[in-house]
């Protein structure tokens, strides 16, 4: 019952399908003009972001500055600082390869939407939770990049400029229409959320099957072992159990009330695929190594949504008892 609350099973099903069919039709991007489709899908998918905020939201949730500054110091300083002392460990270039896509991973925002249904499910700060989930994917569009670029030296020959000139046009400008047209026809965003949510997802299974595609036609897996997976993803389960730890402790240490402990454990710890597809082809233009970069982040959604459903399902339970 709960899988069917969050609905994410056929999300992660389309994402986890797009790889193979990559392999066998690793042309199939270029067949299809998906550079172009998906270039405009990123465009709209801010543009929706964009229509579905609302200035009452952040009002109502800026008070709690403790929360707050909780949740985006674990989002954009802890997540990276956990990540970084790592680099010099990593000899030969799938180790580094994959490092880059844990940093990739550790500088995303964190996700809106799942975060708001777990937190819900939780009994957690419901308005704190779309105050940070909303105010962290806007603070992403800018400390993302800004992150990637004092810290990874090649972003795979894309100019800053050109960088700079995408973030524009791709991001800010439809972000920035979108929450000025928010109170004439927001109401309709807000009206069509699950086809809109069905649209985002079309748009990042997309970008992935296009960045596989490079990524099989340039022959990058075929030297890539098992263990080094299994590897990458223990790295990527003991990133989040071990921010959890952290975020959880600093919480009780601030005398958080359960609801706010709830709410800076799920957001605090969350990171979007949605800004992970988007900013991937951004950043790293038509690199071949691009789906290396988003491997971890589809490990961490899938790891995040299954752990954290657990986790919510057992504070809803707590709550309720003690009702």
């Amino acid at each position: 019952m709960l899988f069917k609350k969050i609905k994410f099973n056929g999300f992660i099903l389309a994402l986890l399908i797009a790889i193979p069919i990559a392999y066998i039709f690793p042309n199939g991007s270029r067949w299809l003009h998906l550079n172009t489709v998906t270039d405009i899908g990123i465009g709209l998918i801010f543009f929706f972001y964009g229509l579905k905020l609302s200035k009452d939201t952040f009002r109502s949730g800026v008070r709690n500055y403790k929360l707050h500054l909780l949740i985006h110091l674990s989002t954009f300083v802890l997540f990276p600082l956990l990540v970084l002392p790592f680099r010099p460990m990593m000899n030969g270039e799938t180790a580094d390869l994959l490092w880059v896509g844990m940093f990739f991973l550790a500088v995303l925002p964190s996700t809106v939407s799942s975060s708001v249904v777990m937190v819900s499910i939780a009994k957690g700060n419901i308005p704190a939770a779309i105050f940070n989930a909303s105010l962290s994917g806007l603070i992403g569009v800018v400390l993302t990049p800004l992150w990637l670029g004092l810290v990874v030296e090649d972003a795979q020959g894309v100019s800053v400029v050109t960088v700079i000139t995408k973030l524009l046009l791709q991001i800010v400008i439809p972000l920035t229409l979108g929450i000025m047209l928010h109170h004439k026809i927001g109401h309709f965003a807000v009206k069509k959320s699950t086809l809109i949510g069905y649209f985002d997802k079309t748009i990042i299974v997309l970008i992935v099957y296009s960045s596989f595609c490079l990524s099989f036609n340039a022959h990058l897996f075929s030297g890539m072992r098992l263990e080094v997976l299994l590897l990458l993803f223990a790295a990527i389960l003991a990133l989040f159990l071990l921010v959890m730890f952290v975020v959880n402790t600093v919480s009780k240490k601030l005398g958080f009330s359960t609801e706010d402990r709830v709410t800076a454990l799920f957001c605090g710890s969350k990171k979007s695929l949605v800004h992970g597809s988007v900013m991937a082809k951004i950043m790293f233009g038509h690199s071949i190594n691009a789906s290396i970069y988003i491997l971890p982040v589809m490990i961490y959604h899938i790891s995040q949504l299954l752990i954290v459903a657990f986790i919510a399902e057992k504070f809803n339970k707590r709550a309720t008892a003690s009702n």
